[in-house]
């Protein structure tokens, strides 16, 4: 819709004009009323002079008679220079004789009794003979018939009014003019906190975006706005940095994931060619190329396994949720270890210790609710992980139980303990799986990286111990995310290290699987 070009466009301007509207409206609407009540009074005085006055009989007879009527009688009767008295006689018509002046100098009377219209003691306004002003009029019954009419002009009241009505327009002119003068200057001052909002508003809007909107005024509607519009900016802010952080998170991601898969493209490569180029290759040379092509294609498949995995945990994870007896679960993945590292000691313990804070003393079937094959996965990604980063004869203890969080049991953060899950609440009674080594741990810098992708600490589980990819504790602390629990770390140089995995238990498995845990930054992939 168009706006009209005297429509104001500014707030202020719109103020102004609607005070400066209202204002006069009150001033006019004061003075009609008071305009009204005047000469509703003035009219109300007339009329009372009216009724208050009756012609002597005798005029009566003299109008009767036809002799002329004295403008001033005397004799004491001596009518008032502003009334003016008509007859009409018995038959109803309007007798050539008045009193108190001519006929030209009086109200516009009808020539019959009949068009008069007048009642009795009842006053009416009638125009003037000369159609300049009005005069007020009351009819009184006299002898044999007769009637006279009396009549005031209204000159006195007419000119009141008229005065105060030019007073009243001049007063509105007036009042306009200083609300428009004076007003503005109140609103310029009222709006001055708005008008700083609005300025820096702007400087925002051209790429300021760490000032903040001043709202010193708490208790005006200008302050509400400043804190909202701060809080707003706040928030925009924090998305603004996330949203940096993630896309420098997945450039990171992007440059990470194809340095490790230039590794083994990049051997493919030299294998393919190496066959090519050499037809006559001996048999065993061949196996073996065939071999090494075989074994960098496997580790690509592992690495797109294991980026996919992460894409699901990170997005929406499909799982199987059922009773997992977490005890059964550690002892296969035990064997499973034992049989791709033979030489390490692993040895599957009752969770106990700690102050009291753990309630196991012996090897008990701890059951928890999610997904067997994702739990297993964490597992044997604990006990890998213990295997290939501890020199060769570390002892490897698996714990299973069950321990209340708190600061010495585990579920909260300390300064040599970490996690990229958020802590849990204290005093809860968990599911717990704990994988210790006797190795030389970790610094707290190196700590707080573990569960980063494509972190890797030197392998020193031998000298044929495959490297890995640096996603298999994102890994689990993604899949510890998605069942509601939480995977930390607890090291000191020195000291070993030990992964705990803790999970709901009870009631509260129940309620993790319809409520997802905490969003994990870390393991989570960018976008």
């Amino acid at each position: 819709m168009k706006r009209p070009p005297w429509h104001p466009r500014s707030l202020r301007a719109r103020m102004v004009l609607g005070t400066t509207v209202l204002a006069t409206s009150a001033v006019l609407l004061c003075q009609a009323a008071g305009l009204t009540v005047l000469r509703s009074w003035l009219t109300g005085q007339v009329d009372e002079r009216l009724a208050d006055f009756r012609p002597p009989s005798r005029f009566y007879e003299d109008a009767a008679k036809g002799e002329d009527l004295p403008e001033r009688p005397g004799h004491g009767d001596v009518l008032p220079s502003d009334f003016r008295v008509y007859f009409y006689d018995g038959s109803g018509r309007l007798l050539s004789g008045s009193l108190g002046g001519g006929r030209d100098d009086g109200p516009r009377l009808p020539r019959v009794v009949a068009a008069l219209g007048l009642t009795d003691g009842r006053p009416a306004t009638v125009p003037d003979g000369t159609g300049d002003g009005d005069w007020r009029v009351m009819a009184d019954a006299g002898p044999d018939g007769m009637r006279a009419v009396v009549a005031l002009p209204l000159d006195t009241v007419e000119g009141a009014t008229s005065k105060l009505l030019w007073f009243s327009l001049t007063m509105g002119a007036v009042v306009a003019a200083g609300v428009v003068l004076f007003g503005n200057v109140v609103v310029r001052l009222g709006l001055r906190t708005l008008t700083r909002v609005e300025l820096t508003a702007r400087r925002i809007a051209d790429g300021e975006l760490e000032l903040r909107v001043p709202d010193s005024d708490a208790d005006t509607e200008v302050g509400h706005l400043g804190r909202a519009l701060n809080t707003m900016l706040d928030r925009l802010r924090t998305a603004l940095h996330r949203t940096e952080a993630s896309e420098q998170q997945l450039r990171h991601f992007l440059a990470d994931a194809g340095h490790e898969l230039r590794t083994p493209l990049t051997s493919l490569q030299g294998f393919a060619e190496l066959l090519l180029g050499d037809p006559h290759m001996s048999v065993h040379r061949r196996e073996e190329a065939h071999q090494l092509i075989a074994r960098n294609a496997d580790r690509m498949s592992r690495l797109v396994d294991d980026l996919f995995l992460l894409a699901k945990l990170g997005d929406s994870p499909a799982m199987r949720w059922e009773p997992v007896d977490l005890l059964s679960l550690a002892a296969d993945s035990i064997t499973t270890s034992a049989v791709h590292h033979p030489g390490r000691s692993i040895v599957l313990d009752p969770l106990t210790g700690a102050a009291g804070a753990r309630e196991q003393a012996d090897l008990e079937v701890v059951d928890t609710l999610g997904d067997a094959h994702q739990l297993a996965q964490v597992t044997t990604n604990l006990l890998t992980n213990a295997c290939v980063h501890t020199p060769p004869g570390t002892r490897i203890q698996v714990r299973v139980g069950t321990l209340r969080t708190g600061p010495h049991s585990g579920g909260t953060d300390r300064p040599d303990r970490t996690s990229a899950n958020r802590p849990l609440p204290p005093g809860i009674r968990v599911c717990a799986i704990e994988v210790a080594d006797d190795g030389p741990g970790l610094e707290a810098a190196d700590a707080r990286r573990v569960f980063d992708r494509f972190y890797r600490a030197g392998p020193t589980g031998g000298a044929d111990a495959e490297p890995g990819f640096g996603l298999g504790l994102a890994i689990s602390s993604a899949i510890a995310e998605a069942h509601g629990g939480r995977l930390e770390i607890e090291t000191r140089p020195g000291e070993g290290c030990t992964f705990r995995l803790l999970l709901p238990h009870g009631p509260m498995a129940a309620v993790a699987r319809h409520t997802p845990g905490p969003t994990a930054q870390a393991p989570s992939l960018p976008g």
